[in-house]
């Protein structure tokens, strides 16, 4: 859609959280007349009150009122579900509904790496933007992490890339958003409750990263999971060039181990990039996360030789397997972004000692039966928390020691008295967060202001 088009349109926002205020910022440059529209009372939106007053958007907190359905196109939050009644009331009256990573995409003038999958998207993403950072390259990080995509596009010229985290969210809304580059990085159950518990809705809002690419567009995508290759394989548009990548088997063309060497296989060329065992973040999911980036930056240019360095020194992400401290022996890790069965699956085999596991929030509709074996093998007590924590409970009873704690300050005290020397308390909760906490961040920095809080010996 170009601005004439844009600018023609009322638009109205819903949800005026990070992403929505920014999409409306952008529309109203384009000259749109944009409405904001948030349920949430105004006294808990404070700074989004006080941001578009500034702005001069007008706007309503508490309810969605019948100006909503006013609108010739609308802009969804990623939290507000297509079940909404507002949602489904603007089905029904046919407006156009969009998400902020669609209408950002409009205004964007150069190629976009987009970076989806259930885990490892923003190690990913961040690892990629790094990689074009350390090469001196103009590009723009964002997504569905901070900051949004219509506060970046805001900043991009020709010149820039768009490195984009995408969730399944922004993507059920998305029309013609292309990427020049598509990452699919894996396929597992998650956010069954938003889709219905039909993994295959899930499978194909993920797979919309890559339904608009056409000729000239490439598609990075897990060999080694199959649900990503089958669906790849069957969806994959003609003319796109698919590069796989696999930890397993040496490939034609793509990414892969060759005698421990993270090596890739361009135009007919293969390029030892580093050894797996320097790359600086841990566990075999870092390593399809390292050759994920390592192809989009190499397909979008960038050097071998620059993609080493920052492949050896890249320190990875606030909240995913995070060494908060050493204390009296014990390390304590923050893996607060877990908040799904297959992310913990992951970090319980990036890790030799003993654990102490903190499990649980708000449940997605997660089968535990995954990790059992995982937790024989590596866990010697859970600490069960937060709504699913009887859940959490009934599936370890029988495997492991298993305490049902009521905060997290309880759960860390429970933890800490429950680990020796040598052991690791490891929080990678398989949950959301939103029961005791904001977001995944906020449970992540309660639980590292608390460790840091314990008495006794640092390392």
């Amino acid at each position: 859609m170009d601005r004439k088009q844009i600018a023609e349109r009322r638009w109205v926002v819903l949800g005026a959280a990070r992403s929505g205020l920014a999409v409306a910022r952008l529309l109203q440059d384009a000259g749109a007349g944009v409405f904001v529209s948030d349920s949430a009372p105004r006294e808990n939106k404070a700074a989004a009150v006080a941001a578009l007053e500034q702005m001069h958007v007008p706007f309503e907190f508490g309810a969605h009122s019948s100006r909503v359905m006013e609108a010739d196109a609308m802009v969804i939050s990623p939290g507000i579900p297509d079940s909404a009644p507002v949602v489904r009331q603007a089905i029904e009256r046919g407006i156009m509904l969009v998400s902020e990573l669609e209408v950002s995409s409009w205004f964007c003038p150069g190629p976009i790496v987009a970076i989806t999958g259930t885990n490892g998207k923003t190690t990913t993403t961040t690892l990629a933007g790094r990689m074009f950072e350390d090469a001196r390259q103009p590009v723009v990080v964002g997504g569905n992490i901070d900051p949004a995509f219509a506060d970046v596009v805001r900043d991009m010229t020709a010149r820039h890339t768009a490195v984009l985290e995408v969730s399944s969210f922004q993507l059920d809304h998305v029309t013609e958003f292309r990427p020049r580059v598509a990452v699919l990085l894996n396929i597992t159950p998650d956010h069954m409750d938003r889709y219905d518990h039909d993994f295959g809705k899930y499978t194909a809002s993920k797979c919309r990263v890559f339904a608009r690419q056409g000729e000239g567009d490439t598609l990075i995508y897990n060999e080694d999971d199959e649900v990503t290759r089958t669906a790849v394989v069957a969806q994959a548009p003609p003319g796109v060039r698919l590069l796989p990548f696999s930890a397993r088997t040496a490939l034609a063309e793509g990414a892969y181990l060759a005698d421990g060497v993270l090596t890739t296989a361009l135009h007919g060329r293969r390029t030892g990039v580093v050894a797996a065992a320097e790359i600086s973040i841990r566990g075999t999911h870092n390593l399809y996360n390292a050759m994920a980036a390592t192809l989009a930056a190499e397909v979008m240019g960038l050097s071998p030789a620059s993609l080493r360095a920052t492949l050896r020194d890249f320190k990875g992400v606030e909240h995913r397997l995070e060494v908060v401290r050493t204390l009296n022996g014990v390390t304590y890790i923050n893996d607060s972004k877990a908040t799904n069965v297959d992310a913990v699956w992951y970090a319980l085999q990036s890790y030799d000692a003993p654990l102490v596991l903190l499990l649980g929030g708000r449940d997605k509709g997660n089968d535990y039966a995954r990790l059992e074996d995982l937790v024989r093998r590596h866990v010697k007590a859970v600490i069960a928390v937060g709504e699913s924590a009887e859940k959490v409970r009934t599936a370890f009873a029988a495997v492991v020691p298993v305490s049902v704690a009521t905060s997290m300050d309880q759960a860390v005290s429970l933890a800490a008295a429950q680990a020796a020397r040598g052991d690791i308390v490891l929080l990678s909760p398989a949950c959301a967060s939103f029961d005791w906490f904001e977001n995944y961040e906020h449970r992540g920095r309660v639980f590292k202001d608390l460790v840091r809080a314990l008495p006794g010996e640092p390392a």
